[in-house]
């Protein structure tokens, strides 16, 4: 029997047995063997669900994308209660982080997605899943319309509407280009996988038409500046990988124009990373500095043409234009058409952004849910209900707080207000009734309304906006609407969220909190900055190695896992592949 046939016939094998964890031996004559244990299986429970009369009753949930928040709710929401359907006009989940990676091949384009098939099939019971984009949402009729992005060769209707019960938005956001002239026409974007790929393509062909005969110094110069509009952590990273595809692979492959090679970054802040601890920022611009990398920051983007840039320099109110041979533009995100037609239906039409409140339920809309970088949470402020807040501690009705009625609600004043957690540790108080005392730090024993609402004046200020990274918001949030999904027949019935200060009785769940796991930047070089819980900041190589064993444990399955760590193993060894697939 041959090797071939060996490994045809295993692979039947262990298809017959979807169930079973997937033992896979790859033997080699020269290098031994290697085993790799992959549990194929491992969100599926061993009893399995018997299909009734009673399923046509489930309350038909409707998901739109398959992105980080999408993909971490139907991880986890029970299908047995539910009717899911899930709309994205892509059938795969892409691990986001690693996109600069593969700009320059140390990762492949396929070792970071996962078919959302393979993800559905793994749950107990049944997942509709629907390759189209959601065009339209209804929110007077609870239906959606929704358009295939197949090729027009094809037979069969290319629109149709879907009812449903509860409507689930996670589709992400768009690249913002703030209107700029050009930019869509001549830069390069880096938001889908698709967008890496041809990333990849485009800097192969920069070298290639660098070396073709005939050209001269300057020409070979501007085909090989590499602009980077933006000095955020995706900006940052891809200069990074650059730099290192550069200066570890393609020197060696176009030797006569390896002193040629430019790479600018742009920022029209005054420092890269300005959401990173100010440490972390300036550390990369240095490192940045010594690389080689050139970085203007205080600089806006006003026109992009085919050949040049131009921009604005701030300090100087000057206007002037740089040569480049591909600019990749990373500047934040705006809403997509669809959500911004339905904020106008629901009166959020003066906003940037979808509103939702702290169980990311869409404000102004019944059964409505958005996460992700579509929506943001509008936290409730706390001098809103202040007046009912004294009113429900004071319990004698005596027109005075006392420390222990106070004391009777902090616990649902903590939660239902987290920016008064945030002002106790700014203001290094240990505790909240501390902030009862007088303006000389002195106890009281009790406070009257007054007093009450200048203790707490200050408190609204400490409001924070989640930050914007998607493995780590959105995907809390899905885990979280899962969970709220879960338990909601057993919440309606013993309510277990925090009191409620407006009306009687408690809310159904706790409100979303979030928790900050910390954030890496990686700079090249094999060195990464991490910002991690706790104000501990990383720098160095140790931290590039953590970095690899957080972003491979992130992996959305052990098949991705395997495949992005013998990437990375390839790498090293043979170095990056620079042909252009």
């Amino acid at each position: 029997m041959t090797i071939l046939s060996f490994f045809s016939r295993a692979s039947r094998s262990f298809n017959g047995y979807p169930a079973c964890s997937k033992l896979l031996v790859l033997c080699t004559l020269s290098s031994g063997g290697l085993v790799a244990y992959s549990e194929s299986q491992t969100d599926v429970s061993n009893t399995s669900v018997e299909i009734n009369a009673k399923d046509c009753k489930k309350r038909r949930v409707v998901v739109l994308g398959t992105g980080w928040a999408g993909i971490s709710f139907l991880k986890d929401v029970d299908v047995s209660a539910y009717d899911v359907q899930v709309i994205s006009p892509r059938n795969y989940f892409a691990f986001t982080p690693l996109l600069p990676s593969v700009t320059c091949g140390t990762v492949e384009a396929r070792s970071i997605v996962e078919p959302v098939r393979n993800i559905i099939k793994k749950r107990n019971g049944e997942i509709k899943f629907f390759e189209a984009e959601c065009i339209k949402i209804d929110a007077a009729n609870k239906k959606i319309l929704c358009r295939s992005t197949f090729d027009n060769n094809l037979v069969g209707n290319e629109e149709f509407s879907l009812e449903y019960d509860y409507l689930v938005i996670a589709v992400g956001a768009q690249v913002n280009t703030f209107n700029t002239p050009g930019v869509v026409e001549n830069c390069h974007f880096l938001k889908e996988v698709e967008d890496a790929q041809k990333i990849r393509r485009s800097v192969i062909d920069c070298f290639e038409k660098a070396v073709l005969p005939g050209l001269s110094e300057e020409e070979q110069r501007i085909n090989l500046h590499f602009v980077i509009v933006g000095g955020g952590p995706t900006g940052v990273e891809f200069a990074a990988e650059l730099h290192d595809y550069v200066q570890e692979d393609l020197v060696n492959l176009y030797p006569t124009v390896k002193d040629l090679v430019k790479i600018t970054v742009i920022q029209s802040g005054d420092h890269i990373l300005n959401m990173f601890d100010e440490r972390i920022s300036s550390f990369a611009e240095q490192k940045f500095s010594r690389d080689g990398i050139e970085v203007q920051t205080g600089c806006r983007v006003i026109s992009v043409s085919d050949k040049e840039i131009t921009m604005k320099l701030k300090s100087k109110e000057e206007i002037c234009s740089i040569p480049h041979g591909l600019v990749v533009w990373s500047t934040g995100v705006e809403t997509r058409p669809v959500v911004k037609d339905f904020m106008g239906q629901i009166g959020q039409g003066s906003r940037r952004v979808l509103a939702t409140d702290e169980w990311l339920r869409v404000k102004g809309c019944a059964d409505v849910y958005a996460l992700g970088d579509c929506a943001t949470i509008n936290q409730r402020k706390v001098m809103e209900d202040i007046a009912a807040i004294f009113k429900a501690a004071d319990k004698d009705n005596s027109g005075a707080l006392t420390v222990k009625e106070f004391q009777d609600v902090v616990d649902d004043i903590l939660e239902r207000y987290p920016q008064v957690e945030h002002y106790l540790k700014s203001k290094h108080l240990s505790d909240v009734t501390d902030l009862l005392k007088d303006p000389e730090g002195n106890a009281r024993d009790e406070v009257d309304i007054g007093g009450f609402k200048l203790a707490l004046s200050h408190v609204d200020s400490q409001m924070k906006n989640l930050p914007a990274t998607a493995q780590q918001v959105a995907a809390q949030q899905g885990a979280y609407l899962s969970k709220c999904f879960n338990h909601r027949q057993q919440c309606e019935d013993n309510p277990e969220g925090p009191r409620r200060f407006k009306g009687s009785g408690r809310h159904q769940f706790h409100p979303f909190r979030y928790k900050h796991l910390g954030q890496f930047a990686p700079l090249g070089g094999e060195q990464t900055a991490a910002e991690l819980p706790g104000d501990w900041v990383s720098i160095g190589h140790s931290t590039q190695w953590l970095w690899y064993s957080v972003y491979a444990s992130k992996q959305v399955s052990w098949r991705t896992r395997v495949l992005v760590v013998s990437d990375w193993t390839r790498r090293f060894i043979f170095g990056r592949d620079s042909s252009r697939i």
